[in-house]
């Protein structure tokens, strides 16, 4: 923790007095143009990896960068959601999924997570990958069943924004486009999901931001 706090005082006392007045805009109001949606693992920080500044990212982080299919009971991803899009105004959604996720080794193998109900039960959202990922690659085993998991996660996540009511309506209006992504973390790469090939490609201006 001492290195956290030492962090807070170094931001306060050599960062901050060179960005002030950007902060002093940021204290009366946002407005972010993404939603980036990702994993709480420590190793990913969206910020650094997108080289975007405070204000510039709406940011909503689980375990798993799990979007739980609409519905009526509240929720706090989904209050997020309906929030960045229907109150900010974002004009794109990131679902940003990343290697060696805990909580895809964890979907994969639920047998290991009795003694985490919550867990488990939220991994639930992530089912319906790990059985495509094993029906589309029968002969798929260890880190790239793993690799593929994670890919149709993503994908997945992206089939659950739909439901929500806040991203339908702001697509059909062209306002909103969504983006899948996956984070390499050793060679810190990104690869974004090109809807033509089917498959995640390195991040490509001319494709990508289309």
């Amino acid at each position: 923790m001492k290195h956290v706090i030492e962090g807070v005082l170094k931001f306060r006392s050599e960062v901050f007095p060179g960005r002030q007045e950007l902060f002093s805009e940021l204290a009366s109001g946002q407005s972010p143009q993404v939603l980036f949606i990702t994993c709480a693992d420590s190793r990913i920080d969206p910020s650094l990896v997108t080289q975007c500044g405070p204000g510039e990212l709406f940011i909503c982080r689980n375990a798993g960068n799990i979007v739980p299919p609409w519905g009526p009971t509240a929720e706090s991803n989904t209050a997020s959601i309906e929030y960045a899009v229907s109150v900010l105004g974002v004009s794109d959604v990131v679902v940003c999924g990343h290697t060696d996720c805990g909580a895809m080794k964890g979907a994969l193998a639920p047998e290991g997570l009795e003694e985490l109900p919550q867990v488990s039960g939220w991994l639930g959202h992530s089912r319906a990958a790990v059985a495509t990922a094993k029906a589309r690659h029968p002969g798929l085993e260890g880190e790239a069943l793993l690799a593929a998991v994670t890919e149709e996660n993503v994908l997945l996540q992206l089939q659950h924004l739909r439901t929500h009511p806040a991203i339908t309506a702001a697509q059909a209006r062209g306002e909103l486009r969504l983006h899948g992504w996956l984070y390499d973390i050793g060679p810190g790469e990104i690869r974004a999901h090109d809807p033509q090939s089917g498959q995640f490609e390195a991040v490509h201006p001319l494709r990508h931001v289309a």
